[in-house]
């Protein structure tokens, strides 16, 4: 058996079904047969993953098949092994269906999404006391996070440094929208405890969050132990490093699973239109009352979302960052399409020039 010396070596002791496999994973996974076996990814490195299977752990490659089709697999995510011991190799040949993808927009041509993790329960929107708690920054991590089917929970790091940890969470619960937000400080351990209710066993929760908000802190408070490098942040502009360089999956003395991330200088919205409207609803709520149903909240006459602007009941700054990302939506989505159809282009492309070949003789089979 392959063992990884990443480091990634929390979960290698774990069985499968601590790490989250289900009777529906085991569905999915019954049509395979004979050197074919189930595991769930815990890390990805440049270009291998380590992957958890019951009796142990091992470093795969990917299949071919799947490089084509641009499948890579996602830590969180549960995977077919083709399992080798002979050769002494393992491949990744296949990706089970998942029920949840954590995903955020690139800066690419093409408009496609990054995946950050996989079937995961719960999304820690990690920001800290000073420069960077932003509301707006907060309303753009939580549209990513309900677009990816996981609850989003806000969590204030850093409470210490604040005069009155109480009034951290003035800016933020009015853009929140009734999701929790929990003040704590990794390093003190002061609101610690009112994590735990999220901390069950079997559920995987996923950090994200800026660079030096204090991720790899708290993974190492949760764990009561090191195991992730830390690093200081910047006392003029509050910025900090990457410490945390590869996505790797945790086990939790709860039993639950925490996968950190590094940290997100730039945080895109990919195409996560169903995650905008979870994020403001009150703006949902209120376009009912608009005089027409395609009403943009611009300009138009009749309508009742700049009319709560006006009288003073929605913040002019809200209606602002609905429409800042409701622009790149629109703008991420015609990426897309213009990658799809550069995409269907180049594959017909190839199929002529097979098929040209083939009429002249050039291609056996």
């Amino acid at each position: 058996m392959n063992t990884s010396d990443s480091g990634c070596t929390e979960v290698h002791s774990s069985t499968l079904k601590q790490l989250g496999w289900t009777e529906e994973h085991a569905q999915a996974f019954s049509k395979y047969t004979g050197p074919y076996v189930p595991g769930r990814v815990v890390c990805r490195q440049k270009t291998v993953w380590d992957v958890v299977i019951d009796g142990g752990s091992v470093t795969a490659g990917i299949s071919g098949a799947l490089k084509k089709l641009g499948r890579f697999p996602a830590v969180g995510d549960f995977i077919v092994l083709l399992r080798q011991p002979e050769a002494g190799s393992s491949t990744i040949v296949d990706i089970l269906p998942q029920k949840s993808v954590f995903s955020r927009g690139t800066s690419g041509r093409d408009g496609t999404d990054q995946v950050i993790a996989a079937n995961i329960d719960i999304v820690f929107i990690v920001t800290a006391a000073g420069h960077d708690l932003n509301a707006r920054r907060i309303e753009r991590y939580l549209a990513i996070a309900h677009a990816s089917g996981a609850k989003p929970v806000i969590v204030i790091n850093k409470s210490d440094l604040a005069t009155d940890p109480a009034l951290l969470t003035d800016e933020i619960i009015p853009v929140a929208s009734d999701i929790p937000v929990i003040p704590v400080s990794a390093i003190s351990g002061d609101g610690i405890a009112r994590l735990e209710p999220f901390l069950t066993p079997g559920t995987t929760i996923v950090l994200i969050g800026s660079s030096g908000v204090g991720k790899s802190t708290l993974i190492n408070r949760l764990l009561d132990r090191p195991v992730q490098e830390t690093s200081v942040i910047r006392d003029y502009d509050g910025k900090g490093r990457h410490t945390t360089t590869v996505r790797q999956l945790f086990l939790l003395k709860s039993g639950a699973l925490m996968i950190d991330s590094p940290g997100i200088r730039e945080v895109g919205m990919g195409t996560a239109s169903d995650g905008i409207a979870d994020t403001f609803p009150e703006i949902l709520e209120l376009a009912t009352g608009c005089r027409f149903s395609d009403c943009r909240h611009e300009r138009e006459p009749g309508c009742a979302v700049q009319e709560a602007v006006k009288s003073g009941t929605l913040p002019s700054s809200r209606l602002e960052n609905y429409h800042r990302l409701m622009r790149e939506r629109a703008f991420t989505q015609e990426k897309a399409e213009i990658g799809l159809v550069r995409s269907e282009r180049k594959r017909w492309k190839g199929i002529s020039k097979l098929a040209k070949e083939i009429s002249q003789g050039k291609r056996e089979f």
